[in-house]
């Protein structure tokens, strides 16, 4: 038996994932530790749970993987600016103090690090794999595939931006790469930028904004920014951006281009020019993407694609390579981004620096992607009476009819059960959950509860058994990676009034029998609920639809507006008391807001940073 420890840090979202024998026993963010949003240090509380689930510690591990080569990112940075010289100076000043301190001695400061868990550790337990490397392990490895085309799409790793390999049974070999400065996730943050968004941060808000736009501005974009090739390749006018040597993303040319300044803050109005633009650039994402895939299709002539890297969570043109048909099988690694890399380092010694033979899962191999931290009943209980709360203790028919009971009646319930998700997706076990029958519900929980923009779409949650009577798709959607649109049947038609209407003003139409998780294009994210992965949420959903019809149910992540997903019982009470939330479920405690002391109440609207 061996153990492998995967981690990835020091850029965005740093985690630790921990295999043995091949098989995923943990992973988790350390900002769901830290409460820190995309937490980038160390991940030593990552790696301290990990650890503690495996019931291991350091000196059981075998090896520990980094997911990326710090020295090739260096010679990446060193040529960008050597080649851009003089312009970038103040970008290079300000980026060479940290390298020459800290990342160029990166081997050093992990094993460092890591002698905190055991002084014993040496240097020669420490590997490192490249960074789309890590990546297309994290797909193709858990995936349910003996072999397939694994594409990863990112800003950018040491080099590659996006890649290209060919995986069969524990083999994983790199055919293709397109290299920095030209990245499809780098051109999607520039407009995140552009439309007052956090990069790395706010690139789904331009993807949930894009519906209420149109994509007036795609020529333009494809005739001056992108130069797409035959086959999905494509080429970036660096004279446009910013993002290789400067301390911004583009340039004033970007703005003249479009005839508007960068959005600067959140106090901007969003206009109908935003939603264009973000229409805009989601359209060219999504064509190129669906130009690569139809090419990888032909060439290699496999029914089967993997994906991972950033770019992989836009659900929408996830949905578009499925529907186009040219693959026959799709499957997304739900922690798509940096964090996932973790897991793909580890899985990469397992199989291909060990050489192990691969085992196959019908299903996949992610466990539904609860590989983080779960609390048990004296756990709970203890927390609840140091937080202060009041609660009541039910068994386990009785708490699945009393949440039942609190939806119906209208209530946004925190739903906190089992093994915290891995991934940005809250999938059923850190969720905020509602009747999606209500049309004031998308509003209430975007202002009151997650105290976020009101444009926010939120998720269904269905049974798997009951999808395809309610949306256009039959597919199995666990991780909520992939959209489809209502059943005309569900959905009302728009009078004429209401089909002039542009922009935010379209929020407020009750689009179908399911109007807060129909989306004003008529989609939604589609979370499949599957028994065997979790049970619990899969009894929640069969209940309600026992009571309403409804095999349905809104699941947003259980937390506010820049704040990670809670973690322990403590921080869904805490954000329970900071929001608009009616209901608390934790394990089989439940609890009532109105019930709790008013001096526990706090606001958690200014508490975080904004996202």
């Amino acid at each position: 038996m061996k153990t492998i420890l995967g981690i990835s840090a020091f850029y965005h979202d740093s985690a630790a994932a921990l295999i043995t024998s091949g098989e995923i026993v943990a992973a988790a963010q350390e900002e769901r530790f830290t409460r820190k949003k995309h937490d980038a240090r160390f991940p030593q509380n990552a790696i301290n749970y990990v650890l503690k689930e495996a019931n291991s510690s350091l000196d059981q591990v075998d090896y520990v993987v980094f997911y990326e080569k710090p020295f090739l990112k260096f010679e990446r940075l060193l040529e960008t600016y050597v080649a851009n010289a003089p312009q970038g100076f103040q970008s290079f000043r300000t980026a060479m103090p940290i390298w020459l301190r800290e990342k160029l001695f990166q081997k050093s400061l992990l094993v460092k690090d890591l002698k905190q868990f055991s002084n014993n550790f040496t240097a020669d337990k420490l590997l490192f794999a490249e960074h789309h490397e890590s990546h297309a392990a994290s797909a193709f490895y858990p995936s349910p595939f003996q072999e397939a085309v694994i594409l990863t799409l990112d800003g950018v790793g040491e080099w590659a931006t996006t890649t290209v390999s060919i995986g069969k049974d524990n083999n994983l070999e790199l055919v293709k790469e397109i290299l920095f400065p030209h990245s499809l996730g780098l051109l999607y943050s520039a407009f995140t930028y552009y439309l007052g968004f956090k990069v790395n941060s706010g690139e789904y808000k331009v993807m949930g904004l894009a519906p209420y736009g149109e994509p007036k501005y795609k020529k333009i974009i494809l005739e001056n920014l992108i130069d797409v090739k035959e086959g999905g390749s494509f080429h970036l006018n660096q004279s446009f951006f910013n993002y290789a040597t400067g301390l911004t993303m583009i340039n004033q040319r970007f703005s003249n281009l479009f005839g508007k300044p960068v959005r600067k803050s959140e106090s901007d109005l969003l206009t109908q020019f935003h939603m264009d633009i973000a229409a805009s650039i989601q359209a060219v994402i999504e064509e190129v993407i669906l130009m690569m895939t139809k090419k990888l299709s032909e060439e290699y002539g496999l029914p089967n694609l993997c994906m991972a890297g950033g770019v992989a969570l836009n659900c929408v043109a996830n949905a578009k390579i499925l529907k186009a048909g040219h693959f026959k099988n799709l499957w997304v690694q739900p922690a798509a981004g940096d964090a996932g890399g973790a897991l793909g380092a580890a899985l990469l010694a397992w199989y291909k620096e060990l050489d192990k033979p691969r085992t196959i899962s019908k299903i996949d191999s992610m466990r539904g992607a609860f590989l983080g931290p779960e609390y048990y009943h004296e756990e709970i209980e203890n927390s609840l009476l140091k937080c202060g709360a009041k609660f009541e203790i039910l068994d386990d028919d009785s708490i699945i009819k009393t949440t039942v009971k609190a939806l119906v009646e209208g209530k946004a319930v925190g739903w906190f059960q089992g093994r915290m998700e891995f991934g940005p997706r809250a999938l059923g076990a850190r969720s905020i959950i509602a009747d999606p029958r209500s049309e004031k519900m998308q509003k209430t929980l975007n202002l009151k509860v997650k105290y976020r923009e009101s444009f926010r779409p939120f998720a269904p949650s269905i049974l798997r058994e009951d999808l395809n009577e309610w949306f256009d798709f039959d597919y199995d959607s666990p991780y909520m990676l992939l959209v489809s649109d209502v059943k005309k049947n569900i959905r009302y038609e728009l009078n004429e009034a209401e089909k002039k209407l542009f922009g935010i003003d379209k929020l407020n139409i009750k689009r179908s029998k399911i109007p807060a998780v129909t989306h004003v294009d008529y989609s939604a994210r589609i979370q499949t609920v599957h028994r065997d992965t979790n049970p619990k949420y899969h009894s929640l959903i069969s209940r309600f639809k026992e009571i309403t019809g409804c095999p349905i149910l809104v699941n947003t992540s259980f937390n506010v507006r820049g704040e990670p997903i809670v973690c322990t019982p403590a921080d869904a009470f805490k954000c329970f008391m900071g929001t608009q939330l009616d209901a608390l479920v934790i394990g089989n405690y439940f609890l009532i807001k109105e019930e709790q002391k008013n001096e526990l109440i706090e606001s958690y609207k200014e508490k975080y940073a904004l996202d």
